[in-house]
């Protein structure tokens, strides 16, 4: 097929990923292209150019004087997003012929609301819990507008909007093989406050594990406030790694901690845990009850940090054997991309028949 992908127009799609949201993007975009399909990305400049990244002729935005002296003005980058988006998506109204299916992986609204327009089949991942922006531009999505949800706990969210298939995501487990374990705890992803890495440094602390951390670090004040007090001999960041040195770091890790205070949509980080063999120990919130399960890991309450102390400690003594045979069953990279080609194909299908 010929497919298009919509991706971020705000971080590039290449290593270190700014998130899961873009190491999804290029978990995608790879495995359709390694099995024949004609992919097309638009992402942000800088983009792995092995994904034959298409950036459209899209000239920066930036407002005159006058303009950004309303007081009504939104930022810059909010200005620039949408200019992006606006005309990829006129330029693909305009080329209609050159796709089978428009896959929407952004993050952004006018995709959804244009989709008519553009005249291909679009299918939309919602990555995210309802936003005011996405849920807003459904109103005037396409009748045949595909929406696909990354758990059964982010499709309930959005069920009172729009009826959402379910694809969970994968992981790569070629990629984040089998390692050998060790003492301490591990922790990756954003370092921000909604994925409360400072939990999992008290929890590692309460069961007297020592912990690293890595990942990037978007924000400074709770940097500051929450995660630099905490560090000492038994807790370290190692800033933002790219896949290769976090696949070693996680395959040598006894345990690993995911620690969110939102109701996470999926938890890749959960799935390349347990890819690696590392048990995982997490908080049962939004789609990680969908993943995490033993023999791959343990749940706790949400938010209660002595529960996940405890659960920590008994995380740990899981084989790692049996974790990593439980991540290649139901978490891998391949099953997502079927669940993904036989939508888009079904998509594509339908158009051509109607």
């Amino acid at each position: 097929m010929r497919i298009c992908i919509i991706a971020s127009s705000r971080f590039p799609i290449r290593e270190p990923f700014a998130g899961g949201l873009e190491a999804h993007t290029h978990a995608l975009a790879t495995g359709l292209l390694d099995r024949g399909h004609d992919v097309s990305v638009f992402a942000a400049p800088g983009s792995d150019s092995r994904l034959r990244v298409t950036t459209l002729d899209v000239a920066p935005y930036a407002s005159s004087a006058h303009a950004r002296a309303d007081v009504g003005a939104p930022p810059e980058v909010w200005m620039r997003e949408h200019h992006a988006y606006l005309s990829l998506m006129l330029a693909l109204g305009a080329g209609a012929a050159r796709f089978d299916v428009i896959h929407n992986n952004s993050l952004h609204h006018l995709p959804v609301a244009m989709a008519t327009s553009v005249g291909i089949p679009m299918v939309t991942t919602l990555h995210t819990p309802p936003t005011p922006w996405i849920e807003s531009a459904m109103r005037f999505a396409s009748p045949d507008a595909r929406f696909v949800a990354v758990s059964r706990a982010t499709a309930d969210l959005w069920r009172p909007v729009v009826q959402p298939d379910v694809i969970h995501n994968g992981v790569d487990t070629e990629q984040w093989a089998a390692g050998p374990g060790g003492e301490r705890a591990v922790w990756h992803g954003r370092l921000v406050p909604e994925k409360a890495p400072h939990l999992a440094m008290d929890a590692a602390r309460r069961a007297g594990i020592p912990i690293d951390l890595a990942g990037p670090s978007y924000d400074r004040e709770y940097f500051a406030a929450e995660i630099a007090p905490r560090l000492g001999h038994d807790a370290t960041y190692l800033g933002h790694l790219g896949t290769e040195d976090l696949c070693r770091l996680v395959g040598r890790s006894a345990v690993a901690l995911v620690t969110p205070v939102w109701d996470e949509p999926y938890g890749l980080v959960a799935a390349e845990a347990m890819a690696c063999g590392t048990p995982v120990a997490a908080f049962a919130r939004g789609g990680l009850g969908e993943i995490v399960a033993p023999p791959g890991g343990l749940l706790s309450p949400p938010g209660d940090v002595d529960a996940l102390a405890s659960t920590l400690r008994r995380a740990r003594r899981m084989p790692r054997a049996a974790v990593r045979a439980y991540a290649e069953d139901h978490l891998s990279i391949a099953r997502m991309i079927d669940d993904y080609v036989a939508t888009f194909a079904r998509v594509a299908g339908a158009a051509q028949a109607a």
